[in-house]
């Protein structure tokens, strides 16, 4: 081996023990493989920041993105609403996700089934109490093995078509992929029920200090339109509808208060004050498509800033103490809307407008953003941390799940590349008004993105130094020795260690024609070796950095760069041992 070879190996397994010690963080350990990378001269300084135009962080940030307007709007909640109802238990709550991203991926690009999944995943672990990252990783691992059934799952099966084809003069058929895929995506769906407590428990996405100060119960008031889900209902069956999530705590009706008896029924232009946490009064009220209070009044004339919600605590020396809204002219004089108020140790059962505030309220005012900061300082309200609130924004239903479809089915057909079917609908989004461009940004994972771009360089040094290349010799010098049976195991093998360093398109590149060359020159029919590499190239369950979706769930699930090993290696060794025989089975080798 040359110089620079060796130099390269050096480099890249120093970055690796740094990522399994685990007491740097995973971007400065990336940082720090290529500047090592850099100083030894594997990398050229020209090339040193290609990775960061990668197609690769263009698709996570994008994904990251449109996973945020999905959640925003709620669609794919509701439609699994009656699922998540019924679905209770932790294991089984993981089969459905799994078993739903996994044969999507199939059909779609297995990382937009995954992005479109993930919001279900955050709500479901909410209402079961259990940490996200029990769902993430095996939601990932199962796109992954989704993505083996068909031609258009995943790019290293479109790849190992193209060798297939180069060889024999035939491709690869979009479902020649769905024996041995839909085989091993079983397996893999019961292996990952049982076992996900190999993930430690203790892993979460670090919390912020605004949900460290989480305010469980708000008040606000909202009407029922005509048409609403809610009309017709009981008091009784609306909160049913919605797993008993807010509480009814004043019915108006034509000027006049009732009680909430159970078994009162809704009307129409009911006034409903509900209360509960802000993420289920969102929730609900974005269901039923109620109108929150104060929601459609004009922002002051000429102001063009884009309209956010705050939530602030009543000073001792504010100017609302002891007034109630309505009486201090809030919206006319200060051009913001109060939109809901918490009390500690209280329940409000008052209209918004007729709640008497107190100092220590909390309360939630809606604005322009560029004048709710001046207008806390006018008011003698302190704001609190920042944190996901959306009470009182504007939804836009099925918008942002169209564009993720049209998205999808165009990288499945191949009209446009993944990167730019994705950047186009993250973009269109933000521009359509389904996601405001401040909460695009907060969602974006940027340590990930540094990572991603750090490492692309580095890893791409095994090819240009000629590393790859040998280590594919000399694996295709020992599968001459072994029976057929162990040919393709160890293609198999060598292909899911392989693409954690290189990407999975990378790995079919490298070691497909190596595949097919000693398949002809042992006798044997390449099929079955081509499919070995497809599977293992398609099936990274040891490290983040390999493939996108592993990449994707990392920050929201709070995971460690050995805690993919720890899920993925026995879920490989499966991989291994039930894909070779299946393989062969499906593509004889004589």
């Amino acid at each position: 081996m040359t110089t620079p070879q060796i130099l390269s190996l050096v480099v890249l397994a120093g970055m690796m023990l740094l990522f399994i010690w685990g007491k740097l963080r995973y971007d400065m350990v990336a940082v720090l493989a290529l500047l090592a990378a850099l100083a030894v001269g594997v990398v050229k300084p020209k090339e040193a920041f290609t990775g960061f135009a990668d197609d690769i962080v263009i698709i996570v940030a994008s994904a990251l993105v449109l996973s945020a307007a999905v959640q925003r709007s709620g669609v794919i909640e509701r439609a699994m609403l009656l699922l998540q109802r019924r679905v209770t238990r932790v294991r089984s709550q993981l089969l459905l996700l799994s078993a739903s991203v996994g044969f999507a991926s199939a059909l779609v690009k297995n990382i937009g089934a995954l992005a479109m999944m993930m919001p279900v995943a955050f709500q479901m672990a909410k209402r079961s109490k259990a940490s996200p990252a029990t769902f993430l990783m095996p939601m990932s691992f199962a796109s992954l093995l989704g993505g083996l059934i068909t031609l258009i799952g995943t790019s290293p099966n479109i790849i190992v078509s193209r060798v297939r084809e180069e060889m024999t003069g035939q491709p690869f058929g979009m479902f020649d992929y769905a024996p041995v895929g839909l085989g091993l995506t079983l397996v893999g769906l019961v292996f990952l029920r049982f076992a996900y407590r190999l993930i430690p428990r203790d892993r979460r996405a670090a919390p912020t200090l605004g949900e460290a100060m989480d305010i469980e119960d708000y008040v606000t008031e909202a009407a029922v339109p005509e048409g609403s889900a809610a009309e017709g209902e009981t008091v009784a069956e609306f909160r049913e509808r919605h797993d008993h999530a807010v509480a009814v705590t004043t019915i108006l009706r034509g000027g006049i208060r009732s009680t909430p008896f159970p078994d009162n029924r809704l009307r129409a232009d009911d006034v409903l004050i509900l209360a509960g946490a802000p993420d289920d009064l969102e929730r609900v009220i974005a269901t039923d498509a109620l109108v929150l209070e104060g929601q459609d009044r004009a922002q002051p004339e000429g102001n063009t800033s884009e309209v956010g919600v705050i939530e602030a605590v009543i000073g001792t020396d504010s100017a609302l103490i002891g007034r109630t809204a309505g009486r201090l002219g809030l919206h006319e004089r200060f051009g913001v809307n109060l939109i809901a108020v918490s009390r500690q140790g209280e329940r409000l059962s008052a209209r918004l407008g007729d709640i008497e505030l107190r100092a220590g309220d909390v309360i939630v005012l809606q604005g322009p953003l560029d004048l709710l900061f001046e207008r806390l300082g006018e008011l003698g309200c302190l704001p609190l941390a920042q944190r996901e609130l959306r009470l009182g924004s504007a939804r836009k239903g099925l918008l942002p799940l169209a564009i993720l479809g049209v998205a999808m089915a165009a990288t499945a057909t191949g009209y446009v590349p993944v990167a730019v079917a994705f950047f186009a609908a993250a973009g269109l989004t933000i521009l359509l008004g389904a996601l405001p461009v401040r909460e695009a940004y907060e969602h974006i994972e940027w340590p990930i993105l540094v990572m991603l771009g750090a490492l692309i360089p580095v890893s791409d040094s095994l090819r240009t130094t000629g590393a790859s290349k040998i280590i594919g010799d000399n694996l295709g010098h020992i599968a001459a020795t072994l029976p057929p049976w162990g040919a393709v195991a160890m293609i198999l093998a060598a292909a899911m260690a392989v693409t954690p360093f290189l990407n999975n398109a990378a790995t079919v590149l490298v070691m497909a024609p190596i595949a097919a060359t000693f398949a002809g020159e042992l006798g044997y029919r390449p099929e079955a070796f081509l499919m070995a590499t497809a599977v293992g190239a398609g099936c990274d369950f040891l490290t983040p950095i390999g493939h996108q979706c592993n990449t994707l769930v990392m920050g929201p699930g709070g995971y460690r760069f050995g805690d993919y090993a720890r899920l993925g290696a026995p879920l490989s060794l499966l991989v291994l041992l039930i894909g070779t025989p299946l393989i062969m089975a499906v593509w004889p080798i004589h």
